[in-house]
């Protein structure tokens, strides 16, 4: 089992970043700071965890921003050209990987009423690990000031602080504190996405796409629209980026969308779907079984997907839409796919008994349905 992400930020890590910290200002007292992390530490989350170490560096750093934000820069480790940061512990020579959380946070606490200065570390922090969290409060606080900042960014040599520019921005950022101005409006962040959805660098462009399909779930048409105007006559990149940004309306049956991806013909033909059982308890699979007659005259492509609708607490229902298949199925031809779907505990859903409605989604029409129940 992979160790949880919580344990990254830990004693050792604590004690080598005070190390590095001592070495940039020798005022700074390593000691008070470790005995002020290490009562708690085990006992917190990953979040918690980041926020502890900080109020510790709050108490220990130079009370004035600047000279804080210059024992910080001194403290970092050399900028490994060709890497992408990790989250590997501090190296030899400075701060890198999961302390830059934390010591993140602290900027993100301290600079606010500093923000030029702030943005500036926070360009030096992102190179060695990310600035993705810190850099939200700006955007709330000063969004003129650090959209014109990530407006040059976006030019910037590092694919860390391009990537800064989309990922900081996404409004729907997992472990990042939604951006609820961006999710009522996102235009401020499209300029800088036109730019970075052709950027040299895979890991950008994958941001990007992220950043789209967040803007998706709250603004459908504008992403569509998107699709629309930057798909026709685009290269491999540009498509992978648009397809990946498109996954959210598609698993949806967004019609207008799969019609631009080439799937939005109703299916001419036959659909048998089935169950191999119908009822499972909690942690056990049902397979589906579909097959696809086809009764058109020449190719057609079809983009197949299957909606669970969820029992909830109070009885009602909650559709959660799973990726199926992308299929081209020749004329008269029969094509079979089966897939099995498990139901059991995870930390972002809860299963509750009762009666389980299974809808099989050709090209965004629902074509069939299947019951299972759900036994806890």
């Amino acid at each position: 089992m992979a160790e949880p992400f919580k344990h990254f930020i830990n004693t050792a890590l604590v004690g080598d970043a005070a190390l590095h910290l001592q070495r940039a200002d020798a005022r700074f007292d390593a000691a008070r700071f470790v005995e002020a992390v290490a009562p708690r530490l085990e006992a917190l989350e990953l979040k918690a965890r980041a926020q502890w170490v900080a109020d510790a560096l709050e108490a220990v750093l130079p009370a004035d921003f600047h000279a804080a934000a210059e024992v910080i820069e001194r403290a970092l480790a050399s900028v490994r050209l060709g890497e992408q940061p990790s989250g590997a512990p501090s190296e030899p020579d400075g701060l890198t990987g999961w302390m830059l959380w934390p010591v993140g946070e602290f900027v993100a606490r301290r600079g606010l009423a500093h923000p030029e200065r702030a943005l500036t570390v926070l360009h030096a922090i992102t190179q060695r690990f990310t600035a993705e969290f810190a850099i939200r409060p700006f955007l709330e606080r000063h969004p003129a000031l650090v959209f014109g900042t990530l407006a040059r960014w976006v030019h910037d040599p590092s694919e860390h602080v391009r990537r800064l520019v989309s990922e900081g921005t996404r409004p729907r950022l997992p472990w990042g504190r939604q951006l609820r101005a961006l999710r009522d409006d996102p235009s401020p962040s499209l300029p800088l996405l036109a730019v970075l959805q052709d950027d040299p660098s895979a890991y950008v462009r994958r941001s990007v796409a992220n950043h789209l399909n967040d803007i998706a779930k709250d603004h459908p048409e504008l992403v569509v629209d998107w699709v629309a105007r930057y798909l026709p006559g685009a290269r491999r990149e540009r498509t992978a980026v648009l397809r990946h940004a498109s996954r959210t309306l598609v698993k949806q049956g967004h019609r207008r969308l799969l019609a631009l991806w080439g799937v939005g013909e109703t299916f001419e033909g036959a659909v048998g779907f089935t169950l191999d059982r119908d009822a499972i308890r909690l942690g056990e699979s049902v397979t589906l079984r579909l097959s696809l007659t086809s009764a058109a005259s020449g190719v057609q492509r079809l983009a197949v997907d299957y909606v669970v609708h969820h029992v909830k607490a109070n009885g009602t229902t909650s559709p959660k839409v799973f990726k199926g298949w992308v299929l081209e199925v020749g004329p008269g031809d029969t094509m079979v796919r089966t897939r099995r779907h498990t139901m059991k505990p995870i930390t972002t859903r809860h299963y509750y008994a009762g009666r389980h409605r299974i809808e099989l989604q050709v090209n965004g029409h629902v074509r069939a349905e299947a019951i299972v129940h759900l036994e806890i």
